[in-house]
């Protein structure tokens, strides 16, 4: 009886496995009729021009020659849909998001290695952690937070100060702004320093946040088979098969994060402690009580029991928070300053702005930099073309007809106005492609402009009807699972390039600097692979 079922078992699960295939692979879809380009290879299907770090020329194509929806392939031939229709990515972002939700290899990844915060949830769950947390993001707290933002900011200005006192100097600029985006997470969000920035960094910690991405990447090609791995390994075992696995890159991937965790326990116990003691206490750490956790720690000790999140919950915002504010951060702001040293003028006019503004060089207060309109022009623009994540991925949880807001031509002459998925379609927005669409942003599209945000912008930009959350444009992506820091960070650039610019001068090294097509943009210089910014910098003279 056993071995018939057992038979019974192996039967229907090889039957499951190769529906899944034929369905994914071989079955002709709607998909099948949509324009795109062809694919290079049967086992790898666009997936290694989508990734090539130097592929902004095949994403360019993507837009310009195949339009807003586009068929591509991936491993062994599986459809994948590349899209940047406007109506579609309403749907895919706000309207229907938890249908076409994260994929499951990255929720759980991220559930691994960062416990359960925002990027390893979904559905209520979620839903119910971004409402305990949007309070801390709210602007009366950025307001309140400034102070730190500037003290920090001071420090990096003092540090860069000492490297060109005895005149110009090349520095790298990307790392001073790694460190610095790390520092100011650390004090606004967390209640904890990293790195003193003066001198040497020597936190574990701090070092572990900064190796993790670095990390991931040497393990992506196994990332997308994540899920699959977890489960076949029982819970009880993962932790041994971890510490057994001989794999070099793993082993060094699993000691950062034990790291992080460590660390990001013991703060959160610090903090809790500091808490139950009183306000009293919690002033006497870092950030004065009034950083993200403490906000959160006291918003989940006062909210209703069925919205309370467990202690895991809590302590998985800490390195997923700080996570995905440092990279994105520093490399907008690092793209940012390198821009500004090839536009000399743009410079100077950014310059002048906040001088004038700053009446003696004191620091400006909230309202008075966020209305700073060159500044906040300057921002705008570099974020729209130079989005720092610069695609997204989503998985159809079922199946679903996608809405397009104007038709493409299909393979065969038809025009097509929706398209029908299957259910585990892998869908990539095109990010890039949105924000630097000559259909809605004008020829010039791919021009850094920042003049364009001081006169009304065309008419095509709002009657597209972008679902993001910033400025029409899909940045910091839209709905439910908008990056829900997109103001800290706006901040932070802000806070950061008024001190800089006020004292320093940015020109461009005789380095060629390379802008690296990843997950996370990244700048490197000559040949060498380390991310790398090196810039000429010198005193301003303010007189």
């Amino acid at each position: 009886m056993l071995t018939l079922l057992a038979q019974a078992a192996l039967i229907c699960g090889t039957s499951w496995v190769l529906w899944k295939f034929v369905r994914q692979y071989v079955v002709k879809t709607a998909l099948d009729n949509l324009p795109g380009p062809p694919s290079p290879s049967f086992l790898y299907g666009n997936l290694k021009q989508l990734y090539d770090k130097n592929g902004w020329a095949f994403h360019r194509e993507l837009g310009e020659k195949y339009g807003p929806a586009v068929l591509l392939h991936g491993k062994f031939g599986r459809k994948l849909l590349y899209v940047f229709d406007p109506k579609a990515m309403h749907t895919i972002a706000v309207k229907e998001q938890y249908i076409y939700d994260e994929a499951q290899w990255f929720l759980r990844m991220n559930h691994a290695t960062l416990g359960p915060g925002l990027l390893a949830t979904t559905g209520d769950e979620h839903r119910r952690q971004r409402k305990l947390l949007n309070p801390a993001f709210n602007i009366n707290h950025m307001r309140e937070m400034i102070p730190v933002f500037y003290e920090v900011t001071h420090r990096l200005r003092q540090a860069i100060e000492n490297s060109v006192a005895n005149g110009a100097a090349e520095i790298n600029m990307v790392n001073w702004m790694g460190r610095t985006a790390l520092e100011l997470m650390g004090q606004a969000g967390l209640g904890y320093s990293f790195d003193p920035l003066i001198e040497a960094s020597k936190d574990s910690y701090g070092t572990a946040l900064k190796l993790f991405i670095p990390a991931l990447y040497a393990l992506s090609g196994y990332l997308q088979f994540y899920n699959y791995l977890e489960a076949m390994i029982p819970v009880p075992l993962r932790r041994k098969v971890a510490e057994w696995l001989p794999h070099e890159n793993f082993q060094k991937f699993r000691k950062i994060v034990d790291t992080m965790h460590d660390q990001s326990v013991h703060i959160y116990r610090e903090k809790r402690a500091a808490l139950e003691r009183g306000d009293e206490a919690l002033k006497q750490q870092v950030g004065e009580g009034k950083d993200l956790m403490s906000i959160l720690l006291r918003a989940n000790m006062a909210a209703d029991a069925e919205d309370r999140l467990p202690e895991d919950q809590l302590i998985g915002q800490m390195s997923t928070l700080t996570i995905a504010a440092m990279d994105t951060t520093s490399n907008a702001l690092s793209i940012t300053l390198y821009l500004l040293a090839k536009n000399p003028e743009a410079q100077a006019k950014l310059r002048q702005e906040i001088m004038d503004a700053q009446a003696g060089g004191k620091d400006l207060g909230y309202d008075d930099l966020v209305s700073l309109p060159y500044l906040d022009a300057v921002c705008r623009e570099t974020l729209r073309l130079h989005a720092p994540a610069p695609f997204r991925f989503r998985e159809t949880r079922e199946d679903v007809v996608l809405p397009l807001s104007e038709p493409v031509r299909g393979r065969d002459g038809k025009m097509i106005s929706e398209i029908p998925l299957p259910k585990d379609t892998t869908v990539l927005v095109g990010v890039i492609s949105s924000n630097t669409s000559k259909a809605i942003w004008g020829e010039d599209a791919y021009e850094w402009k920042p003049e364009r945000w001081l006169s009304p912008l065309p008419e095509t930009v709002a009657e597209a009807k972008i679902p993001g959350v910033y400025s029409n444009l899909m940045t910091f992506w839209g709905g439910g699972r908008a990056c829900i820091g997109f103001k800290f960070s706006q901040l932070e650039m802000k806070v950061v390039l008024s001190v800089l610019k006020s004292t320093f001068n940015f020109e461009l090294s005789e380095k060629p600097i390379h802008w690296n097509l990843a997950g996370v943009v990244y700048p490197t210089a000559g040949t060498d692979p380390a991310p790398a910014l090196p810039i000429k910098v010198s005193l301003v003279n303010r007189s």
